[in-house]
């Protein structure tokens, strides 16, 4: 009996059995030879002079196919960084940074030589090669040529700081993820014309599960514009086996590269040796020419650190000691080709002191990378066929004209009217008192809304829980289904592996960075919390880097905790989890992530609004399972919803002097305390200053003098919490020992809850109404009880 995969839209091709002639003339193999020799001899220089920083083996592998990338493969322009229909590369292996930075600047190198006129006027815009003194530098760095250079300091994974780059990546695996969402932005927004996403990546980095969700989730979706460049090289930082060899078992995978892909319905291009260059090429050719409407993934068998004197997983993360012999003889080929001579090796080994002074290993730094600028300037030929491709690439763009399809969506009109609306709710949105509604419904209604007024530019995903967490109410009014770019491309919903809350966060966080949409992703709060936090915080490291280059507000994504809370008891303490909130609010730097945690369902438009206009780069919504009654505010005394904006609100004003004051934050908690201990406080004769907290980033948005006129700093001293949350999330609110003692949280008896229905947990935690109405009572009492 025979195995094999059943039919596939993808295809498998050896590129050895295809290519009929070399793509290129001798004179242009010869001139990407020169390149090559350059690149790995500053690669050696990085590493030589940034000792233990970066990563020389897969940098010099991988080189090859990106030097086709860039000068072959691409239709870009070279003098525009941001132009928004160019094609776009995305280093999926952050930790090849060394070899990106190298690769820019030998890029960069070759315009200032032969076509300077295509430099960007705009010094930030270049990566030039004065700026890889700032490699993996902090910016409060202040040797000498970092300063008179002006030089950038240089991420040790590559971040949207660097020119052509829209992403922060290196995180195991997420950059596959967040790459893709780039091409799913790019292709749903210029339809079939759209740029290509060039992604490069290691067998290594295909290891993590979410690249196998993501790769999926792109094979399902026919994502044509995605091609993946894989450096196999075999090698990681603990193996020489990473994946299966022929009978050969790896040490982590029994799958090949070129396997993975093709399993989940991907082109493969096999490039049996990946230091052939012609091979490169004429693979890469192929790859652009493939128009079966599926994502494609070019494999090159690659030897990792080749030519460098150190080979394999011995090069992952390390290299040649401090100019060391073995470091002298990786540049002698390009100091006997070019007549070139660099003597600080020798010259100044005791005075750099074995490289603790910064200044003297700084100045033998720039002298190496004088010897790669000769390199260049000497090679005329070189410089001048290389300078050409790029002026053909520019070329190339402008003849495709690209522009958005039809009915394109158009993101701004969301911003536009979250900055003017967040205190009017649309009259479609309006809740009537006595009406019964879920928050997690409420929020697929605000999220419709924004989407048919901007043309579908939120395209949203569940982990198989479309109607569960009514994300599928999100993209009502677009056409049903999942999203396919060929079959069903007007659809608004991605399908991302099922049940992939990581590779779902990731895709949606570099859709948003895309810049023509806003992803939006939901699960269980218990579990898109941790799994999705990686994601979310590259994608706001990301946005943050990006305003290096141009001061610009961030690109959104939504990232929803649904079925939060105790509520969802049914379920039990897997999935009721408290826990979650702490993940996300305020763990982020201030602007950057905005998480809301609204009680009544009537609040979610101003809070979704207010947090949109404010553009962080992540919002965070916190919404519960059941069905809740909206409640008559004005008849009990409570603020309007619209209160909510501010993040933390007086909810009931005591109405006199009042005996303390209690902060609700959670929607299950503070029903209870509205429908059940309110009335029994109020018989009890317990005047009470009620603050809700619905986000604290959205507070922490305000100018300090509103902070302290809303919750001014003696209501956090006579304070106690109610949450439905974890304890630590209340230590702002209630500052007093005694506060915090009477606080009351899920944990608060030691133990996680257990199921049952939502009542029933709310009662073996301590939050029911009963219990929040005698804890009150006895907190009034203590604090009454305390001298003047």
């Amino acid at each position: 009996m025979s195995f094999g995969f059943g039919p596939r839209r993808g295809v498998y091709r050896d590129i050895c059995e295809e290519m009929k002639k070399p793509p290129l003339a001798a004179e242009d193999l010869a001139h990407f030879e020169s390149f090559d020799l350059i690149y790995r001899s500053l690669c050696a220089l990085l590493y030589n002079y940034v000792p233990m920083s970066g990563h020389p083996g897969g940098s010099i592998s991988s080189g090859r196919f990106v030097a086709g990338i860039l000068f072959d493969s691409m239709d870009y322009d070279v003098s525009n960084p941001d132009r928004a229909d160019a094609d776009i590369v995305s280093y999926a292996a952050g930790h090849k940074a060394l070899g990106l930075y190298g690769m820019w600047a030998m890029r960069n190198e070759v315009l200032r030589a032969a076509a300077p006129d295509l430099l960007p006027k705009d010094e930030k815009l270049q990566l030039r090669l004065e700026d890889l003194l700032g490699f993996r530098r902090n910016p409060v760095n202040r040797t000498p040529l970092y300063v008179k250079f002006h030089a950038k300091p240089l991420d040790g994974h590559p971040t949207p700081a660097t020119p052509f780059l829209r992403l922060s990546t290196g995180a195991s695996g997420v950059g596959v993820s967040t790459s893709l969402g780039l091409a799913y932005g790019a292709l749903d927004y210029y339809g079939g014309a759209a740029p290509r996403v060039h992604i490069v990546e290691g067998e290594g980095g295909m290891t993590p599960g979410r690249v196998a969700e993501a790769f999926a989730a792109a094979g399902t979706a026919s994502l044509s514009n995605a091609i993946i460049h894989v450096d196999w090289n075999q090698a990681s930082i603990d193996s020489n086996r990473v994946c299966r060899d022929g009978d050969t078992p790896g040490d982590y995978v029994q799958w090949t590269p070129a396997e993975f892909a093709y399993l989940h319905d991907w082109n493969v291009i096999y490039v049996p040796d990946g230091k052939d260059i012609q091979k490169v090429f004429a693979a890469q050719r192929a790859a652009l020419a493939t128009s079966n409407g599926q994502p494609t993934a070019v494999v090159y068998r690659t030897v990792k650190g080749w030519k460098y004197g150190i080979e394999g997983r011995a090069s992952h993360g390390a290299g040649h000691k401090l100019c060391s012999s073995g470091f002298s003889e990786v540049l002698q080929p390009l100091l006997d080709k070019t007549g070139s001579t660099l003597p600080v090796c020798a010259a100044n080994e005791q005075r750099c002191a074995g490289g603790l002074r910064e200044e003297v290993v700084e100045e033998c730094f720039w002298e190496g990378l004088g010897v790669i600028r000769q390199a260049v300037e000497r090679n005329k030929p070189m410089a001048d066929a290389l300078a050409k491709r790029l002026r053909d690439a520019r070329t190339r763009l402008d003849k495709l004209a690209r522009q958005p399809r039809e009915g394109a969506p158009r993101v701004e009109a969301v911003y536009e009217i979250a900055a003017k609306s967040a205190q009017t709710i649309p009259q479609e949105l309006a809740l009537a008192p006595g009406a019964s509604t879920t928050l997690r419904n409420e929020l697929g209604r605000v999220l419709n809304f924004y989407n048919k007024a901007s043309g579908g530019a939120l395209l949203v995903s569940a982990a198989d829980l479309l109607g569960s967490t009514s994300m599928n109410v999100a993209a009502q009014g677009f056409p049903e289904g999942y999203y396919n770019s060929r079959t069903n491309p007007g659809s608004r919903v991605l399908s991302i592996g099922g049940i992939c809350e990581d590779a779902m966060c990731g895709i949606l966080a570099g859709l948003s960075s895309q810049g023509r949409h806003i992803g939006a992703g939901s699960s269980y709060g218990a579990f898109i919390a941790p799994l999705g936090h990686i994601a979310a915080r590259l994608h706001a490291i990301g946005n943050q880097a990006r305003q290096a280059i141009v001061k610009e507000p961030y690109k959104p994504f939504f990232l929803i905790c649904a079925h939060a809370g105790l509520k969802t008891g049914e379920d039990g303490p897997t999935h009721a989890d408290p826990q979650a909130l702490q993940l996300l609010q305020e763990n982020f730097p201030a602007g950057t992530a905005i998480s809301l945690t609204p009680w009544d369902p009537a609040e979610m438009w101003p809070l979704v609004s207010a947090s949109l206009a404010l553009r962080p780069a992540v919002i965070s919504p916190f919404v519960t399972r059941p069905n809740e009654k909206i409640v008559d505010r004005s008849a009990l005394g409570l603020a309007p919803v619209t209160d909510a904006i501010t993040g933390l609100y007086r909810l009931r004003k005591a109405k006199g002097k009042g005996d303390g004051a209690v902060v609700l934050q959670e929607s299950g908690v503070t029903y209870a305390f509205i429908e059940q201990a309110l009335p029994l406080l109020e018989k009890e004769g317990i005047d009470l200053d009620v603050y809700y907290v619905a986000s604290a980033e959205l507070f922490d948005a305000l100018p300090p003098s509103e902070r302290e006129k809303i919750f001014p700093a003696e209501a956090s001293a006579r304070a106690m919490g109610i949450t439905g949350f974890t304890l630590p999330t209340m230590y702002r609110w209630v500052r007093s020992e005694e506060g915090r003692a009477a606080t009351l949280h899920p944990f608060r008896k030691g133990h996680f809850l257990g199921s049952g229905q939502a009542h029933r947990v709310l009662a073996e935690a301590g939050l029911d109404g009963e219990s929040q109405f005698r804890a009150i009572v006895s907190f009034v009492k203590e604090r009454k009880a305390q001298p003047a």
